[in-house]
């Protein structure tokens, strides 16, 4: 089967190419948006393309001669709506019947009610654009393959590490500068998963039989609390685990200038003016607005303030998580299981840091 990867240059794109082409499951065909993304994907002899998920002719184009599908691709609010119409509509015209959509456990929020499942209604009121976005994503997603006649799958999963992750790299610096925090005892509900076993659960879409299509969370078979997620990173960097701040009050998160510049550029109306602006003028707009929010220098003047935990809204939503979203209906339909057990991932997601870092 010919396999599309949309998006293959990023971190769950890229450990497909990988899997798929290493282990001999498909013929993998890497599109990205520029050619600079294909930097990874280029190790392999494979045909990468370049298509932009926000442009139907281009990824149109970008999709022929493929079986099926898998969009993994990142975006902005105003982006992460527009791929899946677009997505849909380049299958149709491209003739690939199947599509495998990467949404997220965050349409049910970071920290969902007891009980939630894929039965569980969508809405938009969650605190975070992107939550919106994706569910107004994935609501877009299935209504175009009906639109079209695609076998859809949307795969939901929670906080995807490995190597390469943010959860991890940031994690190890955090760690390292004594700003890493768990709320209370860290007894949060860590709805992870594995990279490898992410993999797995998109590998079993594309082969599911078409009745199989919708939407399903997926996460590891034995994923633990966040304190759990933290030590097992602490100890596999020789970090003592009491220097993890421990936070009672979390602070309120008002909405800051940044979003808010963020938000105006993401809408309808600045967007449709967009393509009319000098694409000097864009580089421009974009430096003077990166340097007015950038930290502030250290006063060398002044002795070095102690460590302080680096706390985001995102993070303080998920660990304040009481319920773990299960994988039933994955295991029943599709017959997922969970390759890779968390100790194991532990291992290897440590292991690529150190040889990022040069340790290996």
């Amino acid at each position: 089967m010919n396999v599309a990867i949309i998006g293959a240059g990023g971190f769950i794109g890229n450990r497909l190419v990988e899997m798929f082409h290493l282990g001999g499951r498909h013929e993998v065909v890497p599109i990205v948006r520029r050619p600079s993304g294909l930097a990874l994907p280029a190790r392999f002899a494979l045909e990468g393309r370049i298509g932009d998920a926000l442009s139907v002719p281009s990824l149109t184009a970008a999709l022929a001669r493929c079986d099926a599908v898998v969009h993994t691709a990142l975006g902005d609010p105003r982006q992460i709506e527009a791929m899946p119409a677009v997505l849909c509509a380049a299958a149709a015209a491209a003739g690939v019947p199947r599509v495998v959509y990467l949404s997220t456990a965050s349409v049910h929020g970071q920290a969902p009610a007891p009980g939630t499942d894929e039965t569980t209604p969508l809405h938009c009121g969650h605190v975070m654009d992107y939550n919106n976005a994706k569910v107004r994503a994935e609501r877009a997603f299935f209504r175009s393959c009906a639109r079209h006649g695609l076998t859809g799958f949307a795969l939901r999963p929670g906080v995807v590490f490995g190597p390469r992750s943010r959860w991890i790299s940031d994690l190890a610096g955090d760690l390292r500068c004594q700003r890493a925090w768990l709320i209370g005892d860290g007894d949060g509900a860590c709805n992870s998963i594995y990279v490898d076993n992410l993999v797995e659960a998109v590998a079993l879409c594309l082969t599911a039989p078409p009745d199989a299509a919708g939407a399903y969370l997926v996460g590891d078979a034995d994923g633990g609390t966040w304190a759990e997620f933290y030590h097992a990173v602490a100890g596999s960097l020789g970090i003592d685990p009491a220097t993890i701040h421990r936070l009672d009050d979390l602070p309120a998160f008002p909405s800051t200038m940044q979003q808010r510049v963020a938000r105006l550029v993401a809408s309808r109306g600045v967007q449709v003016l967009l393509p009319t602006v000098p694409a000097r003028l864009k580089q421009l707009s974009k430096r003077l607005i990166a340097a007015s929010f950038a930290p502030a220098t250290n006063d060398s003047w002044r002795l070095p303030a102690a460590p302080r935990p680096r706390v985001t809204q995102e993070l303080a939503l998920l660990q304040k998580c009481r319920w773990r979203l299960q994988s039933d209906r994955a295991r029943r339909r599709l017959h997922y299981h969970p390759v890779i057990d968390f100790a194991t991932s532990i291992r290897r997601s440590l292991a690529w840091l150190a040889f990022a870092e040069g340790r290996a």
